[in-house]
């Protein structure tokens, strides 16, 4: 395994720059999931690793070897791809042996190598059928094992999920997870999917507009978001961001908006009086008893918990959890309160940066699967 450095690296097309400076340390044996929208530089940055795009300017390095001018097959990694890219006229066995044969593997050697991964995929009963004989699950599986065989120092994965149903995404991601444990390789791994990294990864890479917005383990970034931009993407359902502005009485500060006035959690030295936003994830948001009066408009029943949807005043929304036992209504007034606590200031603007320290009180983020290791 081995340590994966980006330093000031950019790319560019012609004039549209990709990614702009970025800056990413990934320690040997991290899983790193690489998270954001489309367009937001994450596959390029991926492709750049992989040796598939050559950086514009600034360094890349796998180890302790700067990798900008070499090509993939040189670079000691092994990539996934959305599509898995299986060999039609191939049987499983010939698919995960192709990268040995290509390497020059004497056939026999190739035989033991191929069953040592099959054995570790549970993919043995399946080595003599042809790609178009297997399910989703076990394609993805197919193309692991064909990564896998070459016993590379980095593992890049494209969005190998993104084509299976929920159900099976579910299981794979345990798979994946499970598969790191054992390996203790160095995985990068690019998603849109928020659920995905933040189940699967040591730590998270949020990038937006060819940037790292922030790069912090799963629980950090949904408990202590660096900036609105990442407040915004990480969790489901999705933050409250609330406009207005903060003011400063008497040594208290308070933030205001149409409607609302709420003393701000502890904020850092750099707050100053102005323009601003409150963010407040749905489990801050009290229904039932508070100084806030709205409207229900929507109610989603889920199962074990009912997502709530009220208007406040003219123009503003609250989204919060209540218990499965309380069904609202829409129309129903309702009476809210925030958790300040659980609450965080963040500068004016699309990426504003956050101006006040972490929580006071641990904030629920969605269950990460790595916790159980």
């Amino acid at each position: 395994m081995a340590a994966v450095n980006f330093d000031k690296v950019v790319k560019s097309f012609g004039a549209f720059t990709a990614v702009h400076g970025l800056d990413l340390a990934i320690d040997e044996g991290e899983f790193v999931s690489l998270l954001g929208p489309s367009g937001c530089g994450k596959t390029t940055t991926l492709r750049m690793l992989a040796g598939l795009e050559f950086p514009t300017s600034g360094e890349i390095s796998i180890g302790d070897r700067v990798v900008n001018d070499l090509a993939p097959g040189e670079r000691d990694i092994a990539m996934v791809f959305q599509s898995y890219a299986l060999y039609p006229h191939m049987t499983v066995a010939q698919n995960i042996a192709y990268p040995l044969k290509k390497r020059g593997v004497p056939k026999s050697e190739r035989g033991a190598m191929v069953q040592k991964t099959a054995e570790l995929l549970q993919l043995t009963e399946l080595l003599s059928r042809k790609p178009r004989q297997l399910s989703g699950g076990q394609q993805q599986r197919v193309a692991l094992g064909r990564a896998l065989v070459r016993d590379p120092k980095v593992f890049l994965l494209d969005e190998p999920l993104s084509n299976l149903d929920a159900k099976l995404r579910g299981y794979m991601r345990v798979e994946l997870v499970e598969l790191h444990r054992r390996l203790g390789r160095t995985m990068v791994y690019v998603t849109h999917d928020q659920l995905e990294a933040m189940t699967m990864s040591d730590r998270i890479a949020v990038m937006e507009g060819g940037r790292l917005q922030q790069f912090a383990p799963p629980t950090e970034v949904y408990r202590a978001p660096a900036n609105r931009f990442v407040a915004g993407f990480i969790g489901t359902p999705a933050m409250n961001l609330i406009d207005g502005e903060i003011r400063q009485s008497g040594g208290t500060w308070q933030f205001h908006a149409p409607g609302l006035t709420l003393d701000c959690p502890p904020l850092l030295d750099s707050a100053r009086p102005g323009p601003a936003c409150l963010g407040i994830r749905p489990e801050g948001v009290v229904f039932g008893s508070g100084p806030i009066e709205g409207v229900v408009q929507v109610v989603e029943q889920t199962g074990h918990e009912n997502i709530v949807v009220a208007r406040i005043g003219a123009d503003m929304r609250l989204t919060g959890r209540v218990g499965a036992e309380r069904v609202w209504q829409a129309g129903e007034t309702v009476r809210c309160g925030i958790d300040i606590d659980r609450a965080h200031i963040f500068a004016a603007g699309a990426a504003g940066e956050r101006l006040n320290r972490p929580g006071l009180r641990p904030v629920e983020a969605p269950a990460v699967i790595k916790a159980a290791r």
